[in-house]
């Protein structure tokens, strides 16, 4: 249906009538707002962009065409949080040019879901905007009223940091004490990193976020007066926040919508944005758990480096090289033992003595310490069916890194291996550049390409935002972005609500490697003062409520041997056939239910208030009678004085079935619901 040249409005409505769309122009100024079940959630707000040597595109605009077009389709992803994905939408196609001499063209996409918006830019080839600067995104997302939400700053290289939760009206990063060096750049005091998740006075949720991010800026938001976030791209070190030419596409920006919490997170819009599978060879392709030579460099038992120097980050108090033949041994013959495919190595390849410190080009890939004897331990790894995962830390050092990119990944590809965790802690070199510009932008896809070209996944870590890139690129199997398990090994640590915002906030643009799985919670025996804020039963239920197809069991492997609570993460599985989250409230508590083949597994959290949990059952076939093997905290558990204590137990249900489960502070559950026929 298109509408005749001249009209400024146009109205679209989702499949199913829930979600009301209109855009047009107000004045020559393209504008849209979005109503869902006929509340005004995003109100009147402008789109525009600003260049650095032509005039900008925000005015004297007039609609050409418009047409509306509808999609449904259902596809199957290579591995996910559900066997098929429904795609439907009707799309909006505005075409918009300018009224003067210059007539520039740019076309408007809204494709209106059942469950969220999104809308994007489309500049096409043209005679009078070709080479393109963008000096700002003008962007706006107009609340209809001030939402309660959930964020972290807008920092221009991490994505590590604990939620806040305030008022929108309250952003304003100049009230936390948050440090500025290296790494850590968040110059614009209002502006926050997406996800934001907020939910209005009425109970509506909503999420702000972006998808299919392909050689552009990472987007922001920036608080503005009259309650407008407006978009805020991280620039290049000369100040320029995108360098393009037309022509070519935004990625799109996306407002997921929720009657309830656990709504944001079972949504697939950001996947459905994005293009089909792109890769010819997926056989390599493996979801696995694994273990691995890194928590115990974190805790001080071992360092990365084969030599010590006090001015690198691989600095500890040990002359113990975690990386060494022997040590890597007893982790695959713990793997293999327990029926994990996966033991990941850091600290293997030269160059980490000189991780932090202020050299370049140290690493090149290749070269392993004289301890390690890599060739013999994939060869190992295989005659026990296990996987070794490599590693390419950088040091934020991307050009060094490109240098070296093919010849690495060859070198992996021509021992066996097909995963490769990455990782960028600290600087960008080049200088001025990074971690979220489009620089890096450009640099994260060229290493996801290589890594297909042979065959390998990838786990990045300091990554540039997940926006759903993983339907185009399957061997894009998950990443860090979030202030992760880590943390509590050398700092103050997660609070215990952390585990339950972060489904609802990082965790709705994608994977995320939290590397759950602590046993020994305290590690006395290594640290006096760091600890985990959980329980037991809490690390178990990480590995459902948290979607990632490769999860790590992050504890020293001593700490399994014999403790009956591993059991569920030897079963758990990474790839799943459905998702529901049964119930959750932002920054309290969630439950997550995920099926695989026949069974059900359950995981539920919650913060630092214990928690009485009434589990409906519901989502079971009926007329089926299910075992239920349950790992709960005890009576006595407690993340502070008793965290280690966890009852383990097994019951008859059926879907008519309710229990009531009893969190400690800190605490949870987990559930493996199998049928008894």
């Amino acid at each position: 249906m298109s509408s005749a040249f001249g009209q400024t409005n146009h109205k679209i409505l989702s499949p199913d009538k829930r979600i009301t769309v209109e855009a047009g122009l107000n004045k020559s100024t393209p504008f849209y707002f979005v109503e869902f079940n006929n509340e005004r959630i995003i109100d009147t707000s402008y789109l525009g962009f600003e260049f650095k040597s032509t005039e900008p595109i925000k005015n004297n605009l007039q609609i050409k065409s418009a047409n509306v077009t509808s999609f449904d389709e259902t596809w199957q992803p290579v591995w996910g949080e559900r066997k098929s994905i429904r795609n439907n939408y009707n799309q909006l196609e505005i075409v918009l040019q300018e009224s003067d001499n210059q007539n520039r063209t740019v076309n408007l996409f809204f494709r209106i879901f059942n469950d969220g918006v999104a809308f994007r830019y489309d500049f096409p080839k043209q005679d009078n905007l070709n080479y393109v600067e963008i000096t700002d995104e003008l962007t706006q997302f107009k609340l209809a009223e001030d939402y309660t939400s959930w964020w972290i700053p807008a920092d221009y290289d991490s994505y590590e940091y604990l939620y806040n939760n305030t008022k929108v009206s309250e952003i304003d990063l100049r009230k936390y004490n948050y440090p500025t060096s290296g790494d850590r750049n968040h110059p614009n005091p209002f502006a926050v990193n997406t996800p934001i998740t907020m939910k209005s006075k009425s109970g509506i949720y909503l999420s702000i976020h972006e998808a299919q991010l392909y050689d552009y800026s990472d987007m922001a938001l920036e608080r503005k007066d009259g309650l407008i976030l407006q978009s805020h791209l991280v620039p290049w070190k000369d100040g320029i926040k995108v360098k393009t030419q037309t022509p070519f596409k935004t990625p799109w920006r996306i407002i997921l919508i929720s009657q309830n919490a656990g709504g944001l997170i079972e949504s697939a819009t950001i996947l459905n944005l994005n293009e089909p599978n792109k890769l010819t060879n997926t056989s390599y392709i493996e979801p696995m758990k694994y273990i691995g030579v890194w928590w115990e460099m974190h805790i001080g038992k071992s360092s990365w480096a084969y030599k010590q120097r006090k001015d690198s980050w691989s600095f500890r108090e040990t002359n113990l090289h975690g990386a060494n033949t022997n040590n890597v041994k007893k982790y695959i013959d713990f793997a293999s033992a327990h029926g994990i495919r996966g033991v990941l190595v850091e600290g293997w390849n030269t160059g980490w003595e000189f991780w932090g410190a202020d050299s370049e080009g140290y690493f090149d890939f290749v070269t392993p310490y004289p301890d390690f004897n890599i060739n013999e331990l994939v060869q190992y790894a295989k005659s026990k069916n296990v996987e070794i995962i490599g590693h390419h830390e950088t040091g934020g050092q991307a050009a060094n890194y490109e240098k070296h990119l093919d010849n690495a990944f060859k070198f992996y590809q021509s021992l066996g291996i097909k995963a490769v965790k990455t990782g960028y802690a600290g600087t960008i070199i080049p200088k001025g550049e990074h971690h979220h510009g489009q620089y890096m932008i450009r640099h994260y896809r060229k290493v996801l390409e290589t890594a297909a070209k042979y065959n390998i996944m990838v786990n990045a870590h300091e990554p540039i935002e997940d926006t759903g890139e993983r339907r185009t690129f399957p061997n894009m199997l998950s990443r860090e972005g979030v202030r992760g398990m880590e943390w509590n090994a050398w700092s103050v640590g997660n609070s215990s609500e952390h585990t339950t915002i972060i489904p609802f906030t990082r965790g709705l643009s994608g994977p995320i490697d939290y590397t759950p799985g602590i046993f020994d919670l305290t590690f006395d025996k290594y640290k006096d003062k760091e600890r985990v804020q959980s329980t037991i039963a809490n690390q178990l239920a990480l590995y459902v409520v948290l979607y990632s197809p490769i999860q790590m069991a992050a504890d020293l492997i001593e700490n399994y041997e014999n403790n009956p609570a591993f059991e569920f993460i030897e079963k758990v599985p990474v790839d799943w056939d459905e998702t529901k989250v049964l119930s959750g409230e932002i920054g309290d508590f969630i439950v997550t239910a995920r099926k695989k083949d026949n069974s059900w597994y359950v995981g539920g959290i919650t913060d630092e208030n214990s928690r009485n949990i009434k589990l409906n059952f519901d989502f079971l076939a009926s007329g089926e009678k299910y075992n239920a093997k349950i790992f709960r905290d005890s009576p006595n558990s407690d993340y502070l004085t008793n965290p280690t204590e966890i009852i383990i137990e097994s019951k008859e249900i059926n879907s008519d079935s309710i229990m009531e489960l009893n969190l400690a502070r800190a605490g949870g559950f987990a559930m493996i619901i199998t049928p008894m026929n």
